[in-house]
C-alpha cells in the first residue's frame, strides 16, 4: 500500500463532501479506530457510504431518523471481508471523532486519521479486517508521523463505546509488529507506536 497527495490507490474511492482543511497539515500524529453498522449489527449494505458521502435514504430504516442533519466521515472503512474505502484525503480533515481529548489536545478531527471498521460493540471483528488495518497502519507510517492509535472510546470516554470489547487489540499489536520485522525501513516507526496500551516495542 502507499499513499498519493492522501489517497490510496488500493482503496475503493468514495468522495465524502464532509471534511475541511486541517489547521496544521504536518500535524497527524494520532489513528483512531470506531467502527459502524448502518442498521446497528447488519453488515454489507451501501449505507455506510451514503452516510459519509451525504446521500442517505433516511426512509430505509426506521432508526436512521437520527441521523437525520448529521455530516459526518471517515478517511477510511473496512468492510467484513477486509475491502477498503476511503472517502476523504488523509491530508483533509475528516470529521470522525466529534467531541474529543487526547494527550491534553481536544477536537482530535485536527491531528488524526479516522478508520471505521463494519462491526458493532457486541459481535468480534473478522481476521481479515485486522490485516486490511494493519496494513492500513504500515502505509500510513510511512507518510505521516503518528505516534499512537486509540479506540474512539478512548478519545470520547463516557460519550462513545466503540470500537468496544469485540475489537482485540492485542490481535493488531501483534499483526504489526510481524509486519514492522517483514519492513525494517519502518520498524523504528511502528516500534514506537503507543497502541492504547503503551509501546508496540513492548510486546
Amino acid at each position: 500500500m502507499s499513499i498519493f497527495d492522501g489517497w490510496l490507490p488500493s482503496a475503493q474511492r468514495y468522495d465524502s463532501p464532509h471534511y475541511d482543511a486541517r489547521p496544521d497539515p504536518a500535524d497527524i500524529t494520532l489513528l483512531v479506530v470506531h467502527n459502524i453498522s448502518l442498521p446497528l449489527g447488519r453488515f454489507g449494505g451501501p449505507h455506510v457510504s451514503d452516510l459519509f458521502s451525504g446521500r442517505i435514504d433516511y426512509n430505509a430504516d426506521p432508526s436512521f431518523a437520527d441521523l437525520r442533519g448529521l455530516k459526518v466521515s471517515s478517511h477510511f472503512f473496512i468492510r467484513r471481508d477486509g475491502r477498503l474505502i476511503q472517502y476523504v484525503s488523509a491530508n483533509d480533515r475528516a470529521w470522525h471523532a466529534g467531541r474529543s481529548c487526547f494527550r491534553g489536545r481536544e477536537k482530535c478531527n485536527d491531528f488524526s486519521i479516522g478508520v471505521e471498521l463494519e462491526g458493532c460493540d457486541f459481535l468480534p471483528f473478522e481476521a481479515a479486517q485486522y490485516a486490511t488495518l494493519a496494513a492500513l497502519t504500515m502505509a500510513l507510517c510511512r507518510h505521516y508521523p503518528l505516534t499512537d492509535v486509540q479506540g474512539h472510546e478512548h478519545i470520547a470516554p463516557g460519550r462513545k463505546t466503540d470500537p468496544g470489547p469485540g475489537f482485540d487489540w492485542e490481535v493488531y499489536r501483534k499483526l504489526l509488529h510481524k509486519k514492522a520485522l517483514d519492513e525494517p525501513a519502518l520498524a523504528g516507526a511502528i516500534a514506537g507506536l503507543h497502541v492504547v496500551k503503551g509501546l508496540l516495542q513492548s510486546q
